[in-house]
Parts: C-alpha cells; sequence; structure tokens
C-alpha cells in the first residue's frame, strides 16, 4: 500500500513537471545553393527563406524548432533560441550554417505509378488537411484511396464527396482495425508502389516522389519509408514526445539488406521501429499482395493496439527485399496533445511491439531460431526502450540527424526533459499485454469471418 502511494505521489510530481513544458515554435529554412554560398558569416540572411511550420503563425522570439533546407532539401533541425528584438532569420541561418555538410543527393529516377492510402475514422477536419497536401504532390502518376474504417457517421464520405470528387477514391471498411483497412485499401489500389500515410499528416510536395523513387533504382528494394517531423510543437505532450525521439530516423539515407545484415544492428531485423513508421511507408504493390499484406489482427483499432507497420517491414525483410529509408520523403505529423494521450500511446507502443513480433513467429515460424538467438539482447533492447530517460547537458541549440549537440527535438536519444517513470512502467505493462493482446484479436477475427494472416 505504501508503494502505491509513492507510486501515485511520484506521478503527481512527474505531471507537475510535464506541464511546466514550455510550447516550442517549428519552423523551415531555406539556405540557397550549395554549402559554402551562405558561409559569408551569421548576419547575412541573403536568399535565406525563413516559414512556419504548416499551419503555423509566423516566427518570433523564443524556442524554435527548424528544419533546415539546403535549395529545398531537407538536411537537417535544429533547436534555436530567438532573442527578444532579434532578427528570427540571422539567429536561425547562423545556427543552421553550422549543421555539417551532407553529400549532394543522387538524380532521381522516374518514379513508377504510385498510390497513397489514408485510413481515416470520424476525423473529417484532419482528413481534409491531409488531403489537401496530397492533392499537391509533384509525383506525375498517383492516385489517392481514402478507406474509411468502422464509420459512425456519413460525415467522411460526404467530405470525399463534396470536396474531392474524382480526385480522391472512397472506400468503406466496416470492420474496425487499422491493418483491415490498410489490406481495404491494397485490394484497391492500381499503381505499381503502395503508399500509406495518416489524417493526421501535412506531406510534403515532393514527398510522394521522393518515397517511390527508389523502387525504380532497385529492383530488390520491397519497402521505402520516410522522415517524420512535428507539424506543431504547442503542447507540453507534443514537446515531451519530440524531445525524446519522436518518429525521427535521421537525415541519413539507409538501405537494410537482409542479405547483409547490419553490424550495427545485432537484432536485425526484429528492431523495426527502427526502420520507419507506418505515416510514411510505401511497399512494392505485388510484392505485399504476394505476403498477406497487414496481419489483421495488429494495428490501432484491434486489441493488438498496434504493430501493424512493424509487421509489414519485417514480413517483407524476410522475403529477402531491401528496405530504404529516405530522409527527403518528410511528412510533418500531428502529435498528441494531452497527458492522457501519451499514457494510450506508451501503452499501446509496448503492446504493438511485442504483440507485431508474435504476429511474425505465428506467421513465419521459421524465424523462431533467429529470434531465439536474439533473445537476451533483446530483453536489453527492451529495457533500454522503457528506461526513464532523463535531460542531457546541452546551450539549447544543436544538429540532429547529422550532428553532436544536446537538447534537440527529434535528435535521436537527444531528451531535452525527462522521461516520466509511470510512462515507463505503462510501455513494459503494454510489452507484457502484447501477445494476449494479438491472440484475443485474431479470436476477434473469426467473429466476424476474417483470418489473421
Amino acid at each position: 500500500m505504501a508503494g502505491g502511494r509513492r507510486a501515485r505521489q511520484e506521478t503527481r510530481r512527474e505531471i507537475e513537471q510535464f506541464l511546466s513544458i514550455g510550447p516550442v515554435q517549428v519552423a523551415e529554412l531555406d539556405l540557397p545553393g550549395a554549402r559554402g554560398a551562405e558561409d559569408r558569416g551569421t548576419a547575412d540572411t541573403e536568399g535565406v527563406e525563413l516559414r512556419p511550420g504548416p499551419g503555423g503563425a509566423p516566427i518570433t522570439s523564443g524556442s524554435v524548432f527548424v528544419l533546415v533546407r539546403r535549395a529545398g532539401r531537407p538536411v537537417g533541425t535544429l533547436l534555436g533560441q530567438v532573442p527578444d528584438g532579434a532578427d528570427p532569420v540571422a539567429v536561425l541561418a547562423g545556427l543552421a550554417r553550422e549543421l555539417p555538410p551532407q553529400a549532394p543527393p543522387e538524380p532521381l529516377p522516374v518514379p513508377p505509378s504510385a498510390s497513397v492510402v489514408v485510413a481515416t475514422r470520424e476525423r473529417a477536419g484532419r482528413l481534409a488537411r491531409a488531403l489537401d497536401s496530397l492533392l499537391a504532390q509533384d509525383h506525375p502518376d498517383f492516385e489517392i484511396v481514402v478507406v474509411d474504417n468502422a464509420p459512425v457517421t456519413e460525415e467522411t464520405r460526404e467530405l470525399v464527396e463534396r470536396k474531392y470528387g474524382e480526385r480522391v477514391r472512397y472506400v468503406c471498411e466496416p470492420v474496425p482495425g487499422l491493418a483491415i483497412a490498410h489490406n481495404r485499401g491494397l485490394a484497391a489500389v492500381h499503381g505499381r508502389v503502395v503508399a500509406f500515410t495518416d489524417d493526421d499528416v501535412v506531406a510534403d510536395p515532393r514527398w510522394l516522389t521522393e518515397l517511390t523513387a527508389p523502387f525504380a533504382a532497385d529492383p530488390g528494394l520491397g519497402c521505402a519509408t520516410g522522415l517524420i517531423l512535428p507539424a506543431r510543437l504547442r503542447t507540453p505532450a507534443q514537446v515531451l514526445l519530440e524531445s525524446h525521439g519522436g518518429f525521427a530516423k535521421g537525415f541519413v539515407p539507409r538501405t537494410y539488406d537482409p542479405a547483409r545484415p547490419p553490424a550495427d544492428e545485432p537484432l536485425f531485423p526484429f528492431t523495426a521501429g527502427r526502420f520507419g513508421s507506418g505515416a510514411n511507408m510505401a511497399f512494392r504493390t505485388s510484392l505485399l499482395r504476394a505476403v498477406g499484406g497487414f496481419d489483421p489482427a495488429t494495428g490501432a483499432g484491434t486489441r493488438a493496439r498496434g504493430g501493424d507497420d512493424l509487421y509489414g517491414f519485417v514480413r517483407v525483410l524476410a522475403e529477402g527485399r531491401r528496405l530504404r529509408y529516405t530522409p527527403s520523403a518528410l511528412v510533418w505529423h500531428h502529435h498528441r496533445e494531452t497527458w492522457r494521450d501519451l499514457e494510450t500511446q506508451a501503452y499501446g507502443y509496448g503492446a504493438g511491439l511485442t504483440a507485431y513480433l508474435t504476429a511474425i513467429l505465428v506467421n513465419r515460424p521459421a524465424l523462431l531460431p533467429a529470434f531465439l538467438a536474439r533473445v537476451p539482447g533483446g530483453l536489453a533492447h527492451a529495457r533500454g526502450l522503457t528506461a526513464v530517460r532523463g535531460p542531457e547537458a546541452g546551450d539549447g541549440a544543436g544538429a540532429a540527424g547529422g550532428g553532436a549537440g544536446a537538447g534537440v527535438p527529434g535528435g535521436h536519444d537527444s531528451r531535452t526533459h525527462p522521461w516520466p517513470r509511470r510512462l515507463s512502467r505503462l510501455q513494459r505493462r503494454g510489452m507484457l499485454y502484447g501477445p494476449v493482446g494479438y491472440l484475443r484479436a485474431r479470436r476477434a477475427l473469426r467473429t466476424v469471418g476474417l483470418e489473421a494472416r
């Protein structure tokens, strides 16, 4: 009883500390030309363009999370502090020039035809914002399919038909579950590559081209993922999540090849969370169909709580196909906004992690020996995922995804605020529940005439 009282007191303290986290502005800063042309002093702002993040207000003094671009290409992030009365462009451009150089991008081949699937449920306002950004893509040949998952109103269908007409196809999937909705979309698409994103993103205009062009360059590529950055950092929950990594995977392109397991990934391919996230992923359509799509007993909306995207990544790698992480394929994600949201998210991430591992072993038992060989390392990895992480020292500015510097939202293992023990405990509980949740989800599917793959 005393232990429970201490835990409640600790949680109250953590919530008080959480509520003290202040908002951070989100911006994009575009430096002109190749590196070197702009290195003429931090006060030079010629050709530099600063604009707020999607839907944001003009940048003023205070903390600013900045996506830095060079000639339009994303190359890094930084966290800057603009003093009162200072010019935000000059201050942030000076910090941006300290980012390490990036190799010039390789010319992109003509991307294959593509389909974008957006699963949604009763969020017409957010969906409209996402669809507007998707219709502005510069890809030469693509379609958009909206899957309305277990709707309770006609709001989504009416939005698509009224505002988007023939530019967006509407499909209804009555059975709840994100993987089920994605499979419904997979069955309906016509593109050679199928991309998936969420209804709470804003896609960069070149997102789809950058995400799908690698499929034209590499016939052995089965999956591609891209960069996810925060659209807003207005609430303590949004700032806390992003300061502990968010969904970002850095700014260095990388190919994961099962024929050449990466030396720095001893748990490969089971640490699928390192490859990307479901809000920004694409698959070769024929391959994803051949492996049966996503396991319908995984994903949000099921008792498994998540893991559908991770299942898809490992399923493709298990077929001997490569996976490509492409940071130039950018979407802005609207993170959840409250402490309660973070509690739900922490538990769901833990459950989804072990649920997807269970799904992989159930559906591909041949992977069991490789999985068992990695169990000791996997347990250490799980402890690291759920560890209570404290803030790092830093001066409030630094680079993420390509350089040193503490205190950068979105940077790997870079922390500006302590991660609450309450959330770590919930994630561990979710991990323990995940296999049970997956098996319950499989049983639930039988009641609606579906079978897990």
